[in-house]
């Protein structure tokens, strides 16, 4: 089975607006795929492209890019986002793709594979990969951190980690636990014998620590909250706003801070 989320129009503003687009990992994605395969590069396919702010950094490296997505609201957050002329997107499932057999050079999904069938998700991006093309999953632990100025590190992160521990309850059981396990079984399911895991890439960006609340009440754990109890939802990011902001000895959410979210990602080589 597949999980259908992230689908309403609120939440799917909200994505555009607050996740973070990874330059550096789809610079390591490409660097993998020059190295493996030959210069052609004419189709990438971003499954579960939610609204595209991944989808849109392939651009610069192939003729054509669809992104694709089950979510109508994403689709249109993807389609209002401005996008280079190369970019196309298409309401699908990812356990079927509308690609003949052998036609895309690189399939990706970038922190949404957790959410697929996860065997028909294989076996279908193996049936559209061309010879020599690749497959990229991409995806994040939830503990992201936070720096500040002279201000510990730790103090700022144990906050933050209260408030990961009052979402997690409310983890899809879907996914389980461990994000990193699902990605790992998914590794050791691929067929292909040349493929290699990479755990742990920190990616840093400065946003205002208002951007850090809102990027945390993306997530699915948050977003389960808000349905089940609106006003809690609230308390919990207004508490942990209130706390950080103490810590940091600042009067305003839009203070800058440094956001670590800590990427995991393997790459496959099509025989």
């Amino acid at each position: 089975m597949a999980v259908r989320v992230f689908e309403g129009k609120d939440h799917a503003a909200a994505y555009l607006q607050y996740r973070i687009a990874p330059e550096e990992l789809i610079s390591r994605i490409m660097s993998y795929m020059k190295k493996k395969t030959s210069s052609q590069f004419n189709l990438a396919v971003d499954v579960g492209c939610g609204s595209g702010q991944g989808t849109i950094l392939l651009a610069p490296y192939f003729t054509k890019v669809v992104g694709t997505d089950v979510s109508p609201a994403q689709l249109e957050m993807a389609l209002a986002n401005s996008s280079p002329t190369n970019v196309s997107y298409r309401e699908c499932p990812a356990e079927e793709l509308p690609f003949a057999p052998g036609e895309v050079d690189l399939v990706t999904a970038i922190a949404a594979a957790h959410w697929f069938d996860r065997k028909r998700f294989l076996l279908e991006a193996d049936r559209v990969l061309r010879p020599g093309g690749c497959l990229a999953l991409v995806s994040y632990t939830m503990d992201f951190e936070l720096e500040y100025g002279g201000v510990s590190n730790t103090a700022l992160n144990d906050i933050c980690e209260e408030y990961y521990d009052a979402l997690r309850p409310f983890r899809n059981p879907y996914i389980g636990t461990s994000s990193v396990k699902i990605y790992s079984d998914l590794f050791d399911s691929c067929s292909y014998p040349d493929k290699e895991w990479n755990e742990c890439v920190r990616v840093k960006r400065i946003l205002p620590l208002s951007g850090y609340i809102g990027m945390v009440e993306t997530f699915s754990t948050y977003q389960a909250l808000l349905q089940k109890d609106p006003a809690e939802a609230e308390r919990l990011s207004n508490e942990t706003r209130n706390k950080l902001m103490s810590a940091m000895k600042v009067s305003s959410p839009d203070t800058e801070v440094t956001v670590v979210v800590k990427y995991f990602y393997w790459l496959a080589h099509k025989p």
